[in-house]
């Protein structure tokens, strides 16, 4: 009966569900009744040449801070202090891997050291395995020829890597350990996370000029909140039993923490320290667009010159120092742990291996010493043939599937994405922010509403609303698609062990590739359009929507299913009428997270294309006259990001509630 009772639970809110959907269609069609009338009216269009009073002002802000950079006692004695010490980090450490220094035609370290030194490190915090995979995936840099530019992302991802965990860690620390410290940060990293990662680097730039130093900054405020977070979750996980021990014992806060709670969290923190180092090399990536040098920049060139084999070569190398990073982290978070006999402590279960130390002693030596062991051999001939058999493929594709592929971007261009573009773009503005501001009140409450007020009022003032709309609509269609998705292969992780198994993995490797490497195998099925930059998102946003859903519907009561089976249910009434209703949190938790990740996917989609705000971001880099506009483009995704994040966060707690 109890069974039967839990399979009847969710119809009763169910009621709740269907008045609110009720409304909602009713807000709808009450759109399209209006939009019917006043089309074409008070749209807030802006051509791509004109700027407002506030580009021009912030135009006027950009030329002051250049004309006073060097006179105004805040830049003299803080912000430029930071950028040269940040500067100089990021100096000694390409000086030791990727660029000469002084008299040296070489780096301190050449290939061979750092060979060597990249599988020591990862012997000593993984296994052998995890050795051989960083020593091959190393060499395999210098097969392809850009050798140089993956020391130099490794160099910029290593420095923000470090200016992150020396301040993440401690705050993290600080948050675990005081309740009042963790409230005041939660907003601040919420925030944090919610911005895609274009939007940290025209403000930054603003600030701290173009250049390596600003990547490394850029990278830091985005790789922080992942150091902070998991740490502060470490420091709470552990039991309160131990703690109490300790403190029984006459351990003071400082022996506590440093002798008891640290070690007894070590393996979440070095949990956190792979997130970090992820987001750092996703971040370093993207910041080629602020003329950081390395991998992205390689990118960047090649998807802006439609060069496919080059930005599939360069992104191949991105992937592959990924997937090392990853595993080295992995390792060394998955490695084994024993208590010693005398408390809480921990300790690593075997010594350091001696001889692989002496090895790559050597090898550094010899790269130090000998110009043979220092620059890498060979002209880059693997990447060449990579790059031609890149080109190659594409021309293929296009001269046999490009059939196919137009005639599935025309259906969904001209079917969906244009219809709704045109709702939004061609309807007036205040009915639009009307419309959203009703939307969010009904999903997600009174203050989600208030949130959706704001943001649409800040919309309009950026002057972009026309382009904010025309990204709103390529954002909504591909977290449809990115639902869908999620949806099909979600259930099925879900109902089924094997398949979950079998996918799990595709999706955690899918989640380790940054941004920009999505977008080349889609540019090479579907052109510069607009279509590429929303395929590109639903694949760069499908694994997370997928996994929360498969995790949703795995954790119904098997009991709920098993009543709803002896009451003769079908597979499909099972999951359309028990399984998708119970687990609604988390299709809307997948809703949220999908929406924040298409939306950051579909802004650099304006390399190849995309147009909107990703265009106005990428032109205010490369044309000193679109700065102003493009801070303000900015400063519109934030909005954006901001009122999704927000409706969908109070939809799921009241899903929840």
């Amino acid at each position: 009966m109890a069974a039967v009772a839990d399979a009847a639970a969710p119809v009763a809110t169910l009621r709740h569900k269907v008045s609110r959907s009720m409304v909602v269609a009713a807000i709808l069609v009450v759109w399209l009744v209006l939009f019917t009338v006043l089309r074409g009216r008070q749209t807030l269009d802006l051509a791509a040449a004109d700027l407002t009073g506030l580009h021009r002002r912030l135009n006027d802000v950009n030329d002051s801070i250049g004309a006073n950079r060097n006179s105004n006692w805040v830049f003299l004695y803080f912000f430029n202090e930071i950028r040269l010490v940040i500067d100089n980090l990021v100096t000694f450490v390409q000086s030791l891997i990727s660029q000469p220094a002084g008299s040296r035609p070489v780096p301190q370290i050449g290939w061979l050291g750092v060979v060597g030194l990249a599988g020591y490190v990862s012997w000593v915090v993984g296994n052998w395995r995890v050795a051989l995979l960083a020593a091959a995936g190393f060499t395999f840099f210098g097969l392809q020829g850009l050798w140089q530019e993956s020391m130099d992302t490794l160099a910029l991802t290593l420095s923000a890597v470090l200016v992150a965990l020396l301040i993440g860690i401690p705050l993290g620390v600080w948050a675990g350990l005081s309740d009042r410290f963790n409230r005041i940060m939660t907003p601040f990293l919420d925030f944090m996370q919610t911005m895609p990662t274009f939007v940290y680097l025209a403000p930054l730039t603003l600030i701290f000029l173009i250049g390596g130093a600003s990547a490394v900054i850029t990278t830091v405020i985005y790789a922080a909140p992942p150091a902070i977070r998991i740490t502060a979750h470490a420091i709470r996980s552990v039991p309160e039993t131990t703690v109490e021990a300790a403190d029984s014992l006459g351990a003071t806060r400082t022996q506590q923490l440093l002798k008891v709670l640290l070690p007894m969290s070590r393996r979440t923190v070095v949990m956190g320290v792979n997130q970090t180092i992820m987001a750092a090399l996703a971040m370093v990536t993207i910041a080629a667009l602020i003329d950081a040098p390395g991998l992205g920049k390689t990118v960047v060139q090649a998807l802006q010159s439609l060069d496919v084999g080059t930005a599939f070569n360069a992104g191949l190398a991105i992937v592959v120092m990924a997937i090392v990073l990853d595993r080295v982290t992995t390792a060394a978070a998955a490695r084994t742990q024993v208590r010693r006999a005398d408390g809480p402590f921990l300790k690593w279960r075997r010594p350091l291996p001696a001889a692989g130390g002496i090895v790559a002693a050597v090898l550094v030596y010899l790269s130090h010493t000998y110009v043979w062991a220092a620059e890498f051999p060979g002209d880059g001939t693997v990447g060449t043939h990579i790059a031609s058999a890149a080109d190659t493929a594409t021309t293929w594709l296009q001269d046999h599937l490009s059939g196919l592929t137009n005639a599935l971007r025309d259906a969904l261009t001209n079917g969906l994405l244009n219809p709704f573009q045109t709702l939004l773009t061609d309807s007036p503005w205040w009915l639009v922010g009307a419309i959203l501001v009703a939307l969010g009140a009904v999903l997600g409450g009174r203050r989600a509403g208030v949130t959706a007020a704001v943001c649409v009022g800040l919309l309009v003032g950026t002057g972009l609303w026309s382009d904010s709309m025309t990204t709103l609509a390529s954002t909504a269609v591909a977290t449809v698609l990115v639902m869908l998705l999620g949806a099909v292969v979600g259930v099925w992780m879900g109902r089924s062990a094997p398949a979950d198994r079998l996918i799990r993995p595709a999706l955690d490797a899918a989640q380790v590739m940054p941004p920009f490497v999505y977008l080349v195998p889609f540019l090479a099925l579907f052109g510069a359009t607009r279509f590429t930059a929303i395929v590109a998102a639903v694949v760069y946003a499908a694994p997370v929507a997928i996994k929360i859903i498969a995790d949703g519907v795995r954790n119904v009561p098997e009991s709920t299913v098993e009543a709803a089976t002896s009451a003769g249910c079908s597979t499909w009434q099972i999951i359309t009428k028990v399984q998708l209703p119970m687990a609604r949190g988390a299709l809307t938790l997948a809703t949220n997270q999908g929406l924040i990740y298409v939306l950051s996917m579909v802004v650099v989609g304006g390399l190849v294309g995309a147009g909107a705000l990703g265009y106005d971001v990428v032109a205010g880099f490369s044309q000193g006259e679109l700065y102003g506009k493009g801070l303000a483009a900015g400063l519109a995704i934030v909005l954006l990001g901001v009122m999704f994040d927000r409706i969908t966060q109070a939809a799921a707690r009241r899903t929840r509630a």
